[in-house]
């Protein structure tokens, strides 16, 4: 058989391959994994050799399936450039963004044509495109779904911004229903406005008065909402930034029914406890908000068990005078953490604390995230997916230094935080990828019948089997 000759060839000591860290080489041709072997299998492997340090190991890029541009219209918030710089310093290689914030919001075929044409050519990571459920674009979901979104994002509450309103009950049930027909996915902002309405207003600088005027009740009763509404439509829903522990109960329970819904939660709520925020904290306010310790404990329970799928960054910057520092009233700030650069490593650091290895982490931030949004073509290091790779130094030990950081606009609830790990090189398709430089922005602009997985190897390539760490 001819010898295997490759684009690419990558020697790790250490990769996290099939769900476990071990040794592996992997052979990349024209941007797809094409081979994977175990340590040693490369002898007489033609192809640029890149090896890692004994410290680093070899990861699939991060997918990110919440991030808010901005861009257009709010560019003074985030940007496509800055956005994706930042994701890529963080070892993330794909992103979603999400249909608000932005001007057009995606809600229109129209609008999303205006997004990527402000996308185009200035993104250093692969960017693909939500689109929005709204009152009043019922109409819109088939014509945007075939144009290529990867889905839809909905709100049951105030949006914080007026063009993006949020669907009612009955409306939530035919955008649902319309959905489903679709075979799509619809993401969903499940806070209940009649309970935060019967809350104490948010007001002031003290943090408990914030996560009081947001509570538990308000997420247990919406995603009551969602549950009803799946099992009536047969959808598939997507729980967005589950903060409150209180509901994992119901979300365990309709998950065991069968019933497809799927479950986010984010860095910030895995890193930080209410407790422990000082007062006057803008930069970690977030809705739903960052709840007590002992509800971080139970959502990183939710992880192991599987009730929560996925974990991603909810990247929601916005400029400095928007978070009223000066004051620190929390009531008046904009609800946002800016974390996508350390989404990676803030999880890493909590997960290892807590004894969980990064294969695991991998499946919460790279893997299952691909898999909920049809991502099919990478989260995983495995022949026929892209080779978006990252090599990784989980021990190395680093602090946040928010003026440091790529997004747009200097300032993340992360700021003084020690954590654990660094992206130390990153490539797109086998190719280094760098933020330093505008004619390096190679990532491209995604629709959802971009991501099938390729054929496993193209002539005269021979694919040697991975091998178990016991022969």
């Amino acid at each position: 058989m001819p010898r295997p000759a490759f684009d690419q060839v990558f020697i790790a000591p250490r990769a996290v391959v099939a769900g476990v860290e071990r040794p592996a080489v992997v052979g990349v041709r024209e941007g797809i994994i094409a081979a994977i072997g175990a340590a040693g299998d490369d002898v007489g492997w033609e192809g640029e050799r890149i090896s890692l340090a004994e410290d680093e190991v070899l990861l699939p890029g991060m997918v990110d399936t919440h991030v808010h541009v901005n861009e257009p219209g709010r560019t003074d918030w985030e940007g496509f450039a800055s956005a994706t710089r930042a994701a890529l310093a963080g070892g993330t290689t794909t992103l979603l963004d999400m249909p608000l914030n932005s001007l057009p919001p995606t809600t229109s075929v129209e609008a999303l044509r205006i997004k990527q044409e402000a996308a185009r050519e200035q993104c250093f990571v692969d960017v693909g495109f939500w689109g929005g459920a709204v009152p009043g674009n019922l109409d819109q979901l088939r014509p945007l779904h075939e144009a290529g979104v990867f889905g839809f994002k909905c709100f049951l509450v105030d949006s914080g911004v007026p063009e993006f309103p949020p669907l009612s009950r009955a409306e939530l049930l035919a955008h649902m229903e319309r959905v489903a027909d679709l075979g799509a996915l619809m993401m969903v902002h499940a806070e209940d406005p009649d309970a935060i309405a019967a809350a104490p207003p948010a007001h002031g600088r003290r943090y408990a008065d914030f996560v009081a005027s947001r509570p538990d009740a308000s997420e247990v009763s919406a995603i009551r909402t969602v549950i009803e509404a799946v099992r009536r439509t047969g959808a598939h829903a997507h729980i967005l930034h589950l903060s409150s522990a209180a509901a994992l109960d119901e979300l365990r329970a309709a998950k065991e029914q069968g019933l497809p819904l799927t479950v986010e939660t984010c860095p910030h709520y895995l890193t930080f406890a209410a407790e422990t925020i000082r007062d006057g904290s803008t930069a970690h306010k977030c809705c739903p908000p960052i709840r007590s310790e002992a509800n971080r404990a139970q959502l990183w329970d939710g992880l192991r068990d599987g009730t929560v799928d996925i974990v991603v960054s909810d990247h929601s910057p916005c400029t400095v005078d928007l978070k009223q520092l000066d004051s620190g009233d929390l009531g008046a700030a904009w609800g946002g953490v800016a974390s996508v650069e350390v989404a990676l490593r803030a999880v890493w650091t909590g997960a290892r604390e807590r004894g969980i290895g990064l294969a695991q982490v991998v499946d919460w931030m790279s893997t299952a995230p691909a898999a909920v949004a049809g991502l099919h073509d990478r989260g995983a290091i495995e022949v026929g997916r892209r080779a978006d790779l990252v090599a990784f130094a989980p021990d190395e030990t680093t602090t946040v230094d928010a003026r440091r950081l790529h997004h747009k606009n200097k300032l993340t609830a992360y700021d003084g935080i020690t954590l654990r790990g660094d992206a130390r090189r990153t490539w797109l398709g086998g190719r280094p990828a760098r933020g330093d430089d505008a004619a390096l922005a190679g990532g491209r602009l995604l629709t959802r019948t971009d991501t099938r997985i390729a054929p496993a190897a193209g002539p005269g390539v021979e694919i040697t089997p991975l091998r178990s760490e016991h022969g």
